[in-house]
């Protein structure tokens, strides 16, 4: 399997990650193939992506994926948060989905629900419909949830599950989804966004049995000059 070199701009490290390769076997193959991103030639990593790969190669190989770790970019407006998580998904091969948590977003629009065809004999049928993040959990993903500080109450609610220890998405129809170990959760926000997280009760370590769990969500800035 090819892995894909990331420099550290200091010069004291490297970090090798091995690509992702869709099994054709997939359902959903021919789409999830459309989303790997094109790489951009005119990109310039100022070390976001060393920093990112690094976190990326430690949860996988130190934590096996055990410790819900999501990575989340501060930056300000026009930064190009979502470019440099978007570039990596190039770079590795990764089917790339960016869902912005803000506007009218609810948590139907992320999980699903049921709607109404017409049967074909002059009724109705209903079928389940997945939701945006429902679609790109069912393989292997990077997930952008873009503008974490503009998503409401009702939306974090209903991804708490699947960021903490659980790792699990509950949709209304009663599936369960598991998060995936080649499905990788990031976020973007600005700045003035941390009082908005604590919606999610993730600013401080909440105890469990066996001891105190730590928040899902590490925060980094940009190597910008």
């Amino acid at each position: 399997m090819a892995k894909q070199l990331f420099k550290d701009p200091n010069g004291k490290d490297n970090v090798s990650i091995e690509e992702c390769v869709l099994d054709k076997k997939i359902e959903d193959f021919e789409s999830r193939l459309e989303r790997i991103p094109t790489v951009d030639e005119n990109y310039v990593d100022l070390g976001t992506q060393y920093k990112l790969a690094k976190i990326i190669k430690s949860k996988k190989e130190t934590f096996d994926n055990e410790i819900p770790i999501h990575i989340a970019l501060k930056g300000h407006m026009g930064t190009g948060k979502d470019h440099d998580i978007e570039q990596l998904a190039a770079k590795l091969k990764f089917p790339y989905y960016r869902i912005p948590l803000s506007g009218e977003v609810r948590d139907v629009t992320l999980l699903g629900s049921v709607q109404l065809y017409g049967d074909g004999i002059g009724g109705t049928d209903s079928k389940w419909q997945d939701g945006e993040l429902t679609r790109a959990l069912r393989g292997p993903s990077f997930v952008n949830l873009s503008e974490l500080n503009a998503a409401g109450p009702e939306v974090l609610f209903a991804l708490h599950s699947l960021l903490d220890r659980h790792k699990k998405l509950e949709l209304p129809n009663g599936e369960v989804i598991e998060l995936r170990n080649d499905t990788f959760i990031f976020g973007t926000m600005n700045p003035t966004s941390l009082a908005q997280l604590a919606l999610l009760n993730q600013q401080r370590p909440k105890r469990v049995p066996g001891g105190l769990h730590p928040s899902p969500w590490l925060i980094i800035g940009q190597v910008i000059f």
